[in-house]
């Protein structure tokens, strides 16, 4: 499926696999293989903007998602987030959404809120949010319409 289709369709939460179509390279070959690896993976889709306009330049919608953690001892060093304009050539697939009941942490609310944690239940989320420091943070459920909404106006979201 296409970058505008997972904007328009997958809910915050969901894992996100991309890929740019050709085969893995072999294990041999390093330097090929992480590059490949950069066209070809997945993450948690975390964060979806509108259409912006920065002066003159109209800036297209994005979304970002969040494909891993470096860190050592419990300490997360460098978090890694990809994020991809709806003009991207890549092919998109919904691997996972959110289940049904589960409540996402954002960073604050409004439109820019960006998901820094998805828990089982209400009373997990405020357990996590305890020992996190996100003092303007908002939860939300993640609801039965969402989790509903594989196929919208004929177009697959999985």
């Amino acid at each position: 499926m296409s970058a505008s289709l997972i904007y328009d369709l997958a809910p915050i939460g969901s894992i996100v696999a991309w890929s740019d179509g050709t085969p893995r390279p072999p294990e041999r070959f390093r330097k090929k293989l992480a590059a490949w690896k950069t066209r070809n993976s997945h993450g948690r889709l975390i964060r979806k903007e509108g259409e912006r306009n920065v002066g003159t330049t109209s800036i297209l919608p994005y979304f970002t998602l969040h494909e891993g953690d470096l860190g050592a001892n419990g300490v997360i060093a460098i978090r890694i987030h990809r994020t991809f304009s709806l003009d991207s050539g890549l092919t998109f697939k919904v691997v996972g959404r959110p289940a049904l009941g589960s409540v996402r942490v954002f960073d604050r609310p409004g439109a820019n809120a960006e998901l820094v944690h998805l828990a089982d239940n209400r009373q997990a989320a405020a357990e996590w949010l305890s020992r996190h420091g996100y003092p303007h943070a908002v939860l939300s459920e993640v609801t039965a319409d969402e989790v509903a909404a594989d196929e919208i106006e004929g177009r697959t979201a999985a």
